[in-house]
C-alpha cells in the first residue's frame, strides 16, 4: 500500500552507497528513521505530507545519479541530499509563512519571521536524527557538521530565496567555474538539486502533475478559507473564488519552475532525464493554458446567457 511505498522511497539511501557512513549495525537503524519521518508528516495535508516527501526523495535520487554530478559526489554528499529531501517539509502545518506571521504563531516568533517553516523542518530533522541514534558512532564535530549541512540544504528550499540561488547558479554556468572537486561547490549543487526536486511536479507526466497541482491548490484554498473565517486578508493564490488551478500553475511554472530547470538542463549538458523533464514541463504548461482558456470561454458563455436572460421573466424558474 501507500505506507510501504513511502517507506521504500524514504529508504533510498540504501541504494545510493551511503552505508559507509553507518556503523556496522547501521543498516538495522535505517528503517527506524523513515518511520519517524513519516509519522511526523501530517497525513491530513493535501500536499505537504509524507507522499510529497517520498516524491521529492525519489526525484533527488534521480538527480544525484546524473552523470555530471554522480561522478564527483561522496557518500556523505549522497546521504545529505537524500536525508534533506526526505525531511525537508517534516511537521509542515499545511499553511505558509505569512499565515504563521499574521496569526502570531509561536514558530514565527521563535524564528523571527525568517524562513520560519524551513527552520522548523531543519530543527525537527536534527531532533529525529539524535533520537534515532543513526549518527551516534560519529565524532561530535562530524555530527555537528552533518546537522549544519542538512540545515543549509533545507533552508535553501525557502521559495523567497529563489532568485538568490537561481542567479548564482546561472552565473556559475555562464562563467563555467563550477568545480565539483570543491566541497562548497558540491554542496551548492546539492542545494540546487533539492530545490529542483521540491518543485519538480510540473516536470512529471500530465496525469501525475495534474494530481499534485490539484493537491497543492486544495491546501492553498483551505488556508484561504481559514483566513476568511478569521477575518484575515486572504493570501495570494489562496482565494478559490478568484484563483483557478490553471492560473496558479501557469504562474508557478513560468516564474519558478521553468527558469530553474532551464539552468539545470544547461548544467546536465543536457542529459536524457533533463530533456524528458523539460518536454513534460512544456506540455503541461500548454495543457494548463488550454484549460484556462476553456474556463474563460465557459465563464464568458455563462455571463452571456445571464445577460440574454435578463428581462425574460418566463425563463426564470
Amino acid at each position: 500500500g501507500s505506507r510501504r511505498k513511502v517507506k521504500r522511497l524514504l529508504s533510498l539511501q540504501r541504494n545510493c552507497q551511503t552505508s559507509r557512513l553507518l556503523p556496522p549495525k547501521g543498516l538495522t537503524l535505517c528503517p527506524v528513521l523513515p518511520g519517524m519521518l513519516q509519522d511526523d508528516y501530517h497525513s491530513q495535508n493535501p500536499y505537504h505530507n509524507a507522499v510529497h516527501a517520498a516524491d521529492v526523495t525519489q526525484a533527488m535520487c534521480c538527480y544525484l545519479k546524473e552523470p555530471k554530478l554522480a561522478e564527483q559526489l561522496t557518500p556523505l554528499d549522497v546521504f545529505l541530499g537524500l536525508m534533506a529531501a526526505a525531511a525537508h517539509d517534516v511537521d509542515h502545518p499545511g499553511v505558509n509563512q505569512p499565515f504563521l506571521i499574521k496569526t502570531r504563531h509561536h514558530l514565527a516568533s521563535l524564528y523571527q519571521n525568517t524562513s520560519v517553516l524551513e527552520s522548523h523542518h531543519w530543527r525537527s530533522t536534527v531532533g529525529m536524527l539524535r533520537e534515532s541514534g543513526l549518527l551516534s558512532h560519529l565524532p561530535a564535530d562530524v555530527t555537528q557538521d552533518v546537522e549544519q549541512q542538512l540545515g543549509s540544504l533545507i533552508l535553501a528550499t525557502d521559495i523567497s530565496r529563489q532568485n538568490e540561488f537561481l542567479l548564482t547558479f546561472r552565473e556559475h554556468l555562464d562563467n563555467q567555474d563550477l568545480d565539483l572537486q570543491l566541497a562548497e561547490h558540491r554542496h551548492f549543487l546539492l542545494q540546487i538539486a533539492l530545490k529542483c526536486a521540491d518543485v519538480c511536479n510540473p516536470c512529471r507526466t500530465w496525469e501525475l502533475s495534474r494530481q499534485w497541482s490539484q493537491r497543492v491548490c486544495e491546501e492553498f484554498f483551505r488556508q484561504g478559507d481559514l483566513e476568511k473565517k478569521f477575518d484575515l486578508e486572504i493570501s495570494p493564490l489562496c482565494d478559490q473564488q478568484a484563483d483557478s488551478v490553471p492560473a496558479v500553475q501557469i504562474g508557478f511554472i513560468s516564474y519558478i519552475v521553468e527558469p530553474l530547470f532551464e539552468e539545470w538542463q544547461r548544467f546536465t549538458e543536457p542529459s536524457p532525464l533533463s530533456t524528458t523533464m523539460m518536454g513534460h514541463l512544456h506540455q503541461n504548461k500548454a495543457g494548463w493554458s488550454r484549460l484556462r482558456c476553456q474556463n474563460s470561454d465557459s465563464d464568458s458563455d455563462s455571463d452571456s446567457e445571464e445577460n440574454e436572460g435578463e428581462g425574460e421573466e418566463e425563463d426564470i424558474p
